[in-house]
């Protein structure tokens, strides 16, 4: 008989950092919270993972994020003054971000890096597999990332990873990953992960990025992970044991992605997320690209 792997319902979204790159801006203001035209980073995030069928969210956050439960929260005030108004169209933009989905959230407490975050999800979690989303990273909801990934995870088991190709010389900027081919063009079996390597000692320009369906076992390699690079319990070091022995938590696959990825962990990059997707924006592209225009013909 066929094993059956369970279905995966839930979402775990680290929240806890500091987003010191963004100083001042995130003093009282969690990063998450930062606009990206005209909603926050995490609302995003949390869109994708009720896309793809992950209407069971929790949220790993720490002091000082009490806006993010704000957010998913009612506002029965605000919603009445609207609602009084007429205005119908922000009424629904308002009701939208409470209605995604199912959203629970406990605090990390220390600093400890990813992996423990990760760890603070096992009360949560149980002994299912689930989804890890990391709010750095924003997936055009045109190119389905997740919802392949929980496509692979059900058909092999163990864990999957999102990979993307980078040119060599950033490959120190993430954590990368040893892969070996498999019959289908997207999909690679992963065999080792190091995390910021060198570019000379990378094992290939293969990076990991913010999304990951992992193994309910990852939780008790996590409890035995040793802090590693910058003194955190990092989660491609657990993952790495994974890889490196099947029996642990049954395999590592890893899903090669070639759509489009906003990065708004980075101040530039942000900015240029936001510039991005104005762009493409029917409502506001056609006019901001036309100031974009004349903007950079002015400045060139």
């Amino acid at each position: 008989m066929t094993e059956v792997n369970p279905r995966i319902s839930k979402a775990v979204i680290p929240a806890a950092g500091l987003g010191t790159r963004f100083l001042p801006a995130t003093k009282a203001t969690p990063k998450e919270m930062l606009p990206v035209v005209d909603k926050p980073a995490i609302q995003y995030v949390v869109e994708e993972a009720a896309s793809a069928g992950l209407d069971d969210v929790l949220m790993i956050t720490g002091r000082n994020k009490r806006p993010l439960e704000d957010h998913f929260d009612r506002n029965y005030e605000l919603e009445s003054a609207l609602q009084k108004k007429g205005d119908a169209g922000r009424l629904s933009k308002v009701q939208e971000s409470s209605d995604l989905a199912t959203i629970h959230y406990v605090r990390q407490g220390d600093p400890k890096g990813l992996g423990h975050a990760v760890l603070c999800a096992a009360p949560h979690v149980g002994n299912e597999p689930f989804a890890v989303l990391l709010g750095d990273d924003l997936i055009d909801p045109r190119d389905p990332l997740l919802k392949r990934m929980v496509e692979v995870q059900e058909q092999h088991g163990g864990s999957v990873i999102a990979l993307m190709e980078v040119a060599p010389e950033q490959i120190h900027l993430y954590g990368c990953a040893a892969v070996e081919a498999t019959e289908d063009g997207d999909v690679v079996k992963v065999t080792g992960m190091v995390e910021k390597p060198d570019p000379a000692d990378a094992p290939s320009n293969y990076a990991i990025i913010g999304r990951y369906v992992l193994a309910p076992q990852i939780f008790e390699v996590l409890r035995k992970t040793e802090p590693g690079r910058g003194g955190e319990i990092q989660l491609t070091d657990a993952l790495q044991q994974l890889a490196a022995d099947e029996k642990v938590g049954g395999p590592v696959h890893g899903v090669v992605f070639k759509g489009r990825r906003y990065d708004t962990g980075d101040r530039g990059d942000y900015l240029r997320a936001i510039v991005r997707l104005a762009c493409e924006r029917e409502d506001l592209g056609p006019d901001f690209r036309t100031w974009l225009r004349s903007y950079v013909a002015e400045e060139m």
